[in-house]
């Protein structure tokens, strides 16, 4: 059994820390040493809220994610990525920003212990129900290429407008990032439609038990996406 919730990160600066020392190991296993994601100054950036995987007992984490809301306080981490080769990231963001909330899905990732088993998608679902529920109007992703497929089943489309058809070298030379946006989150008209089911589910129902099944077979976990008020009544 795993424990799945959402907090700001203003919130909770001790699992701000989980997560961040659990990324960072997964990434150092990978020889990534210098992303965006990498700096903690989210930590204190009133605008991210991040779901994070545990053990029943909060003792261990296993995965996360966060979503970053496009705000006065810091630069979308997209932006600082992508603006070292194109500029015109600046301007996409700009155009979203002006038409309603928009903000990020960004740093998910788990540990070995659970890879394999079909958390990566759950992850990416739980973002986009995340963002549904902060009554966003749009989400931007920035992913690997084995995650695209993943992310455009959830909804986001590649965004074509920057980069070399959307995609960059980035964190290092040698590994490509692309560059992804749902441009809808209400509709969602471009997602799979059992990940559209999976994603509307946990926005209407953010408290619950329930299962999820994985190339490894099914595993069930408690899932609390409540950040406001309301989070502590069902603690």
């Amino acid at each position: 059994m795993y424990r799945i919730r959402a907090f700001r990160a203003i919130d909770d600066p001790e699992s701000c820390k989980k997560f961040a020392e659990g990324h960072l190991n997964v990434l150092l296993e990978y020889g990534v040493t210098k992303v965006t994601t990498a700096n903690l100054s989210w930590f204190h950036n009133p605008g991210v809220y991040v779901v994070l995987i545990e053990s029943e007992d909060g003792s261990i984490a296993y995965g996360g994610e966060r979503i970053h809301l496009a705000n006065d306080y810091a630069k979308l981490p997209i932006e600082d990525a992508v603006s070292i080769v194109d500029e015109n990231i600046f301007d996409l963001t700009a155009q979203y920003r002006a038409r309603g909330l928009t903000g990020e899905l960004c740093g998910l990732w788990n540990s070995r212990a659970i890879a394999g088993r079909g958390f990566s998608n759950l992850l990416t679902k739980l973002g986009v129900a995340m963002a549904r529920r902060l009554e966003m109007s749009s989400l931007f992703v920035l992913c690997a290429p084995y995650t695209v497929a993943m992310c455009q089943a959830a909804g986001f489309e590649i965004e074509e407008s920057v980069g070399s058809r959307g995609t960059f070298n980035y964190p290092k030379l040698d590994l490509v990032a692309t560059a992804l946006l749902i441009k809808d989150l209400e509709n969602l008209p471009t997602a799979d439609a059992a990940y559209k089911e999976k994603i509307y589910n946990f926005s209407a129902n953010p408290v619950q038990l329930t299962s999820d099944t994985g190339p490894k077979g099914s595993f069930s976990f408690n899932l609390n996406l409540i950040t406001g008020p309301e989070h502590y009544e069902h603690l």
